[in-house]
């Protein structure tokens, strides 16, 4: 055994282990936002239907604490979020639509887009923004800044404290449909992301109880 050769193989292995297991973390975080907009869309749906007030929230976070003890992530505080994350990117916001009527090759409805957008970062990074930003299209800059620069939390707190998108001074339109870095801050914040590890717990969860039913 040639040790050169060798050595070429267990680096050829090992990018392949890092790269798909980037790409595992990164389809994870996606369906989890997208569970996460579901909910919330849901919540938002029936307050408006009934007339259902917050309280509604802190029910449903006691009742799926009591019947799926080992679910986390939907407290009363992360469902309030839930419904904050649905109301701000829904397809009634104009300024949503305004925002991805300006890209220049989308493929998707407004909603759509925006949702795809939101799912390539972590469920945290959504939070920031919505406390930070309120003008939906430089919001929008700043999320495709982070997947593209692989920013972790920290950096893109950092940015927004300096109104990066003012002095940069590029098009807010100018969206890329590339993966972060795999090396970056996104990333490795993305691999070691609590939210993904209760949502992994989720799926097991729902796959115990299947399994016990067939």
């Amino acid at each position: 055994m040639e040790i050169k050769d060798y050595q070429s193989l267990l680096t050829d292995v090992k990018s392949k282990i890092r790269k798909a297991q980037v790409k595992a973390a990164l389809s994870v975080n996606a369906e989890m936002i997208r569970l996460y907009w579901e909910v919330g869309k849901a919540i938002k749906k029936i307050q408006n239907e009934k007339g259902w007030g917050s309280t509604v929230v802190a029910r449903l976070a006691n009742d799926i604490k009591n019947e799926l003890p080992d679910v986390k992530g939907f407290s009363e505080r992360n469902l309030l979020f839930m419904v904050q994350f649905y109301k701000e990117y829904s397809t009634q916001n104009s300024i949503v639509k305004q925002a991805v009527s300006q890209l220049e090759t989308v493929n998707h409805s407004g909603s759509e887009f925006v949702k795809h957008l939101v799912s390539q970062i972590p469920w945290g990074h959504n939070i920031l923004l919505m406390q930070k930003i309120k003008d939906i299209k430089v919001r929008l800059w700043y999320i495709n800044q982070t997947i593209s620069n692989g920013w972790s939390r920290d950096v893109l707190s950092l940015m927004i404290k300096s109104n990066l998108h003012l002095r940069q001074g590029e098009a807010i339109n100018n969206f890329s449909n590339t993966l972060p870095p795999t090396q970056s801050d996104l990333v490795k914040e993305t691999l070691k992301d609590p939210y993904i590890f209760d949502f992994i717990t989720i799926a097991q969860s729902f796959t115990n109880v299947n399994w016990k039913q067939n």
